[in-house]
């Protein structure tokens, strides 16, 4: 769908001899997270950056024997916007179009925003940037998800202190009427008293307790914090759950506070454990633990050279869609007697390895993803 979003030349460029292309001279545009080529008049690709090379699925090399057209579904809105930047008719067009793929996995196109620019050199070599519509979509899901966290965090800290300030109160004043109470009866109230003051008290302290920061003790190997996990929840679950290990063990260790990650990926691996509970019984549980590495990734407004992303799926009856929106929201819970805190703390936790951790949920397939940066 083109957006004809474009802006117009006064006066044409005139033409002169231009050197061969140094492609050494593109070489800063692989730092570019969107997905850029430099292509000629007629589609033919003079480079490609990194990101487009992973996005297709094919080499540079590769890609630059052959012309752009040919990865587009629709190639004639990218021929129409090269025509008129070639022939300074304008010096930017702007369209919507979807991109084709060679990635094995990969056979539904990409939608993505198309902007074709003049470069100094417009009449040999264009422009071409990507942006994937759908990364905007999750940046910009994100960055709310990151605000909504912070207020939620300030709001969670300030009830808590108002809440515990008063329970050592309530506790000693009932520990001191049990002292002066002859009757058993009564005494058996005062210890209800003191009970429910105890469980507030745990409940304040887990609600206070994400607000302290990473203790970087040293060097962490996820594959270490995968294997604890693991074994775990395999305690736990002797018969009927299987935990499958896919690992990438080129992943590098990273500086981090190894119990928090532990904590968090403990408390989603026993959330889905909860939720496959009918098919734990049945036998044929199963919960993958799947590590790689991601390139070139943003993470709220930052970027990132490498970043991990461990990926926690399950073959459960996935999320329910009222709760898909809001399960990392405190106190908010899909079973019942459920404390609403684990996916809170393990969002709380991974924000403060400067990552984020989102959810895609359907029926017999659940995916909670991690990504932390990594050096």
């Amino acid at each position: 769908m083109s957006l004809n979003l474009s802006v117009k030349r006064a006066h044409p460029m005139p033409a002169r001899e231009l050197p061969p292309p140094d492609p050494s001279a593109w070489d800063a545009f692989d730092q570019l997270a969107t997905m850029v080529a430099v292509v000629t008049p007629d589609g033919q690709c003079l480079f490609v950056n990194a990101v487009l090379e992973s996005v297709i699925g094919l080499s540079r090399r590769t890609l630059n024997t052959r012309t752009l057209f040919e990865w587009f579904r629709e190639p004639a809105a990218l021929m129409d916007a090269i025509a008129a930047v070639a022939g300074n008719e304008f010096s930017t067009r702007r369209f919507e179009g979807s991109l084709r793929r060679a990635v094995v996995g990969h056979a539904e196109p990409l939608p993505v925003h198309v902007i074709v620019s003049q470069t100094e050199h417009t009449h040999t070599r264009l422009l071409v940037e990507m942006i994937e519509i759908e990364q905007q979509t999750r940046l910009d899901r994100e960055e709310r998800a990151m605000g909504q966290a912070e207020v939620t965090k300030e709001l969670i800290r300030n009830l808590a202190h108002e809440i515990k300030n008063p329970l050592g109160g309530i506790r000693g004043a009932a520990q001191l009427l049990a002292m002066d109470l002859a009757s058993p009866e009564l005494i058996e109230y005062t210890q209800v008293i003191i009970h429910e003051a105890d469980r507030l008290q745990t409940l304040v302290d887990r609600l206070l307790a994400p607000h302290r920061k990473p203790h970087v003790v040293g060097d962490v190997n996820i594959h270490e914090v995968c294997e604890r996990v693991r074994s775990l929840a395999l305690v736990e679950h002797s018969r009927g759950l299987t935990v499958v290990r896919d690992y990438d063990a080129s992943i590098p260790e990273f500086r981090g506070d190894r119990e928090q990650l532990i904590q968090a990926l403990l408390n989603i691996v026993h959330n889905a454990c909860q939720a496959l509970s009918e098919r734990i019984e049945q036998g044929d549980a199963e919960i993958i633990l799947r590590t790689r590495v991601g390139r070139q990734v943003t993470i709220g407004k930052q970027r990132w050279r490498l970043a991990l992303e461990l990926h926690i799926q399950d073959n459960g009856p996935g999320v329910p869609e009222a709760l898909r929106d809001r399960i990392f929201y405190p106190l908010v819970s899909g079973r019942e007697g459920g404390s609403g805190l684990g996916l809170t703390l393990a969002q709380t936790f991974v924000q403060q390895h400067q990552g984020t951790i989102e959810c895609d949920s359907e029926p017999g397939r659940t995916v909670f993803k991690i990504v932390v940066p990594l050096p």
